[in-house]
Order: C-alpha cells, then sequence, then structure tokens
C-alpha cells in the first residue's frame, strides 16, 4: 500500500458560536473566536489517500487529477469564504476545525468513489502552525 499527499490552500473567516447559548456563554467557552464580526485563517489541508500503484502508470493517482477533485470540491467553495454564511455544505453547523474536517470527508470520499482503486485515508486541516486536525473518517 502507497500513501499519497496533496497539500492545498485556502483562506477563510469563520466565527465559533453556538446559537442556542447566550452571549456570555459563548465567550466562555469559544473566547474570541465568538467575535460576532469573525475571524480568518489561512488554513492548510492535507490529504491523503492510499492504494497501489496503478500498472498502466506507476501511480496510485495522477496527483494533477487528485489536485483537480480537491480543489474543485472544497477549496473552490472556501477560499475566501465566510464559512458561516456562504459555504452550502456547513450551513447549520458551527465550523469548528473538527467538523469542517467532517464535512470535508464526505465530500472527498464520494468524489473519489470513480477511481475504484484509492481510498480516501487521512485528512488533515491547519488551522495555524500550532493547531490542526486529523480525520480518518472514523
Amino acid at each position: 500500500m502507497v500513501y499519497v499527499c496533496r497539500k492545498e490552500h485556502f483562506n477563510a473567516a469563520h466565527r465559533l458560536y453556538n446559537p442556542a447559548w447566550t452571549k456570555e456563554k459563548n465567550q466562555e467557552v469559544f473566547g474570541i473566536c465568538s467575535n460576532e464580526y469573525f475571524h480568518g485563517h489561512n488554513f492548510e489541508l492535507i490529504v491523503t489517500v492510499k492504494g497501489h500503484p496503478q500498472p498502466d502508470t506507476g501511480c496510485v493517482i495522477d496527483l494533477k487529477v487528485l489536485s483537480s477533485i480537491i480543489k474543485r470540491e472544497v477549496i473552490d467553495k472556501l477560499d475566501h469564504r465566510n464559512m458561516n454564511i456562504e459555504v452550502d455544505f456547513l450551513q447549520g453547523k458551527i465550523p469548528s476545525c473538527e467538523v469542517v474536517v467532517i464535512e470535508i470527508w464526505k465530500i472527498l470520499a464520494k468524489a473519489l468513489s470513480d477511481y475504484p482503486h484509492v481510498q480516501l485515508h487521512k485528512l488533515q486541516l491547519f488551522e495555524t502552525n500550532k493547531n490542526f486536525v486529523e480525520y480518518y473518517g472514523e
């Protein structure tokens, strides 16, 4: 089994806020991330797929194809957007990194189903240089 990784970037704003809570409770739990005027990050997404190199190409997947899928299905929908307001797959959800990475997984797993020899293995979503999440579809 070979693991192939692709790194992509996007810039987006969000607000961590639970509408069922008071402003004070949101401030207590989320701190400055609950700012009513939102805040932004330069996100980094690392997509790892796995499979066996195909005999006709020697590759698990053409990295141009993988990049195109990621950009079309995820990056174009998130880049320079307000995740609370403008991103359809995050509507009604608190756009924490944990929630965002799960939703990205759902999208990419479906898009990659057209490539039966490739399996989505792991996503890493970096919000800052020090804060990131990993998700294995579990």
